[in-house]
């Protein structure tokens, strides 16, 4: 059995057909031009706005042209993570998929679930010649994962709906009415470099086997930072005459950090004690996760000597600047019961001979506190001689339990399962924040199918909660009030 033998077929094969379009963030031409071509094969009205942006219209169906007109809303671009030792090029190959049980896996990478369900299943509906529905559009926006360039970009009056439906939400029966809002910060701290010492050995040390994950979802799970273990090791023998040579940990801004290493030279007198060191570090570590992060390991490598090495005044201040720069759930909402309110990722850490660069992503639901997080790590590179650039901000989405829509789809969801869903907000970014300041008359709902571990090689699709997902999809559409 393949996901195309999968129910709702519609859902499943349009999901196989993303599967084969390499779509990483900020590299959608491919799936861009796959949706411009099949809604043409569906006789859809379609465009792409200045920032890449598909929009797909449907009129309604007989007798229905008098309900809200709704926009259903998912992003086109997937998280690239591949597990260690996968050859995997995300922007040619396509995404291979495997089923276990009741899930759908790739091999070894993330599988595209978020959100190609989303697009899956929004297809799904367009070219359906039964479901009734008041007038539709759908707004498949690009690079939702690492800026959401697509819902920056999108200008008003694009859109006609009175309500959107944003499909990217990871829990069946749950609907999400409020979202965190994000700032990028990226840091840069010069250092100098001199030539390696004389009596010196290099060694490479490796961080890895942590799952990782979304640094949404999964920020309040225990799951560690491969990039603060890194420095963790580092600091502890910062004294035995060690130099950073490089540095390279973590990822994309979204992910929690997986595996890091860091290249450093020593004296070779106390390399054999700096190793025992290293692996008593290690056995902390390992006891302390061992219920979160099963599989974490370190190791350690003799490596050929390098020509330069980061001084050891630039050696220290970086090592004591990753040790207290904050990293994780920083607050807990006052508000929800069990939701982060302020968070942050150190998401990637490199070197480049010059200068140490950390690009972190800050989440919370609360704008100021987004805002003195980010003044935080201002102020901790300003510190170290550096500097912390903060971009891309977008605002939280504040929830209106007041929602007409809310109403009609706690409706619906009651009478369709026998069951009141559960109403939330969620500490993940999702574009309705800012697409709600381009709309702000336009009501919003988040919902969809149960995944885990997006963002990271462990991302799966739960098989019998797609259907609820998408049986609820057509019978809120079906239910939608009238204008």
């Amino acid at each position: 059995m393949t996901i195309r033998d999968l129910e709702p077929k519609a859902v499943w094969e349009n999901f196989y057909s993303l599967t084969r379009c390499p779509r990483p963030s900020k590299h959608e031409e491919v799936v861009r031009e796959f949706l411009v071509k099949w809604a043409a094969d569906h006789s859809l009205e379609c465009h792409v706005d200045e920032t890449g942006n598909v929009i797909i219209r449907k009129p309604a169906a007989p007798g229905m042209e008098n309900r809200k007109a709704v926009v259903l809303q998912a992003h086109m671009d997937m998280v690239p993570q591949a597990r260690a030792g996968k050859v995997h090029d995300f922007e040619k190959d396509p995404i291979e998929t495997q089923i276990k049980g009741e899930w759908v896996y790739a091999c070894d990478t993330t599988l595209g679930a978020d959100d190609g369900l989303g697009v899956a299943a929004a297809m799904a509906v367009l070219e359906s010649k039964t479901i009734k529905h008041g007038p539709l559009e759908a707004l498949f926006t690009t690079d939702e994962e690492t800026g959401m360039t697509g819902a920056f970009g999108l200008k008003a009056g694009v859109l006609k709906g009175d309500y959107l439906l944003n499909l990217d939400s990871e829990t069946e029966g749950e609907l999400y009415v409020g979202c965190a809002g994000g700032v990028d910060a990226t840091m840069t701290i010069p250092y100098a470099t001199e030539a390696a010492p004389a009596g010196y050995c290099a060694m490479k040390l490796t961080i890895g086997g942590l799952q990782g994950g979304h640094s949404g979802m999964e920020i309040n799970t225990g799951r560690d930072n491969a990039n603060k273990i890194l420095f963790r090791h580092l600091r502890w023998v910062a004294e035995c005459g060690i130099r950073l040579v490089s540095v390279n940990g973590g990822g994309l801004r979204n992910a929690i950090p997986r595996d890091a290493h860091a290249v450093l030279v020593m004296p070779k007198e106390h390399a054999e004690c700096i190793a025992a060191e290293f692996d008593k570090v290690a056995g902390w570590v390992k006891k302390e996760l061992a219920s979160v992060e099963p599989d974490f390991f370190m190791k350690y490598e003799a490596v050929e000597m390098p020509e330069k090495v980061m001084t050891d005044a630039d050696t220290q201040k970086i090592i004591n600047l990753v040790m207290v720069a904050p990293n994780g759930v920083q607050r807990m909402s006052n508000d929800m019961e069990n939701l982060v309110e302020t968070s942050l990722n150190l998401a990637n850490m490199v070197t480049d001979g010059k200068e140490f660069k950390v690009l972190a992503l800050l989440r919370s639901s609360v704008d100021t506190a987004k805002e003195l997080l980010g003044e935080r790590l201002v102020c901790l590179a300003e510190m170290a001689g550096g500097k912390c650039v903060l971009s891309g901000a977008y605002p939280c989405w504040k929830p209106n339990m007041q929602s007409g829509l809310l109403k009609a789809m706690r409706e619906t969801y009651e009478k369709l399962f026998g069951v009141e869903p559960k109403v939330m907000a969620i500490h993940a970014g999702l574009e309705c924040g800012l697409l709600g300041g381009v709309y702000p008359d336009m009501e919003m709902i988040s919902f969809g199918p149960t995944l885990n571990y997006p963002h990271s090689p462990d991302e799966r699709a739960n098989i019998p909660s797609v259907k609820k997902f998408y049986d609820y999809l057509v019978a809120a559409l079906e239910a939608m009030p009238e204008k």
